[in-house]
């Protein structure tokens, strides 16, 4: 058995730590570290609840608008709050602009450089692969990023600005959006669509979408012009279909609320046992191999984030986030999953559950289904009607925000007395997915991924342990508060 560090991880947003026990050149065993602590959520207590709007926000300059509307729904709970549907829908257009661009950067510029490494040289499509995506001398990111701008010009005309934006507010947003807005934002979603059509799936999005089998799939990647079917082409070859399989359930909060609910369904699904309805009160945060105060599992709205450096057990400022007791994968794999999409429920039941592949091909998917949606949004606008209601908040009471970040399930869990806040928890989308083990040893959902991925002579240096971590998008600031 050979021990193996990994890490600090380039193309990575924070600190990441993974340590391999290595048994005749397959992965035994996985310890996934979350070395950076920062404090947040003790930041947050003790100042006066609306503070919450301020600070929450800069817990990230990646999902800053994620972590707003966390905060904002804690908010709207707390004080009861009834938000005009002008502001629903504008802080939807920001949240989906900020998520499909986390989306596009994370498929050019952190996933697809992996393929550009010499050990893939000699490889049918190495070549194309290395003009295409080599990180700066690529030419994937002169296309990409520009559309990455378009969608922050999204944010801009819905939110003054991007990151850290005080529009977002219990009430709704506090900048209205007259025709002249609507207009703007109508030619940004067109020129998007045109990018998304023409260069990354080589199709409309109706005949993408219309894909619901794993042959239609493999007859598109075939088939088809563009970065996704050139990087399933490149998936099948590796075969990272049978990479890093997920621990089972996939969970999600539910996404883009509306009049009519969310457009995308909250709930857990498992490949082997279906779909379950989402029940918040059985998710519970383990600290037990966590460098936390603490012993076993507590529900976030009774739990506390202090330090233990010096603890005998933990190896990880992370918390163990579990549902029902169970380590829960999240994610746009698992928003797709759960909101019945066809093709990804296809993939789960042919694979057995996730796996590199339906990671990066759902973030694909959830883009072609949040581009019409937006469009939809836009043309939802009443400009003659308010964007943000009045309300105050009380001075005592708690509140839950649950939402979903590009990574995945994004909860915060607040409690005011006398006008400030006494409580304050954040489970990000990264705690979940890069956990620790819990108290019955049970690893975190890329702990378990990454047992049995053959790394060979290579070791820490494996391009498979590469691909299983990415595939996961990890956003290390936001785990450990």
């Amino acid at each position: 058995m050979t021990r193996l560090v990994v890490g600090p991880f380039n193309r990575v947003e924070g600190d990441l730590e993974v340590t391999l026990d290595v048994e005749d050149g397959v992965v035994a065993s996985a310890r996934v570290s979350t070395p950076l602590y920062r404090g947040f959520e003790q930041i947050l207590v003790g100042r006066p609840a609306g503070d919450a709007l301020v600070i929450a926000p800069r817990i990230c300059g990646i999902c800053s608008v994620s972590q707003s509307m966390a905060a904002v729904a804690a908010l709207r709970a707390l004080g009861g709050v009834e938000p005009e549907s002008n502001g629903v829908l504008a802080a939807n257009l920001a949240h989906a602009a900020e998520n499909i661009a986390d989306h596009l950067t994370h498929f050019a510029v952190f996933f697809m450089p992996d393929f550009t490494r010499p050990v893939y040289a000699g490889r049918s499509w190495y070549e194309a692969a290395a003009t295409r995506y080599a990180a700066v001398s690529g030419t994937a990111a002169e296309e990409f990023l520009p559309a990455r701008a378009r969608l922050l010009q999204i944010m801009g005309l819905v939110a003054g600005k991007w990151p850290h934006s005080l529009a977002f507010q219990p009430g709704g947003t506090t900048r209205t959006l007259d025709l002249g807005a609507r207009m703007r934002l109508r030619a940004i979603l067109r020129d998007l669509r045109g990018f998304f059509e023409r260069t990354v799936i080589g199709t409309g999005l109706d005949a993408f979408l219309a894909i619901a089998t794993p042959d239609a799939l493999a007859a598109y990647a075939e088939a088809g012009r563009g970065d996704l079917p050139a990087f399933l082409r490149i998936a099948a070859d590796v075969g990272l279909d049978r990479l890093g399989p997920g621990p089972g359930p996939l969970a999600s909060f539910g996404a883009y609320h509306g009049d009519g609910g969310p457009l995308f369904a909250a709930g857990s699904f498992d490949a082997a046992t279906g779909f379950a309805p989402l029940d918040p009160d059985r998710i519970a945060e383990d600290v037990t191999h966590a460098s936390m105060r603490g012993a076993g599992a507590v529900h976030p709205a009774r739990g506390d984030t202090v330090p233990d450096v010096d603890k005998a057990d933990g190896y990880s400022f992370a918390k163990a986030p579990r549902l029902g007791g169970r380590p829960a994968e999240v994610g746009a794999l698992a928003r797709q999953a759960v909101d019945g999409q066809p093709l990804i429920r296809a993939l789960l039941a042919r694979d057995g559950g996730s796996r590199v592949t339906t990671r990066i091909l759902a973030r694909m998917v959830e883009i072609a289904r949040l581009l019409p949606a937006m469009e939809g949004w836009v043309s939802s606008l009443d400009p003659s009607a308010p964007f943000c209601a009045d309300g105050r908040l009380p001075t005592d009471g708690v509140g839950e925000g649950l939402v979903e970040a590009a990574r995945g399930a994004l909860g915060h869990w607040i409690a005011v007395r006398g006008g400030k806040l006494s409580h304050y928890q954040i489970v990000a989308p990264t705690t979940w997915n890069f956990s620790p083990r819990d108290a019955a040893g049970v690893p975190g959902p890329l702990e378990g991924a990454l047992e049995g991925t053959v790394v060979g002579a290579e070791g820490a240096g494996s391009v498979a342990v590469q691909h299983v971590v990415r595939s996961f998008d990890p956003c290390m600031v936001c785990t450990a508060h």
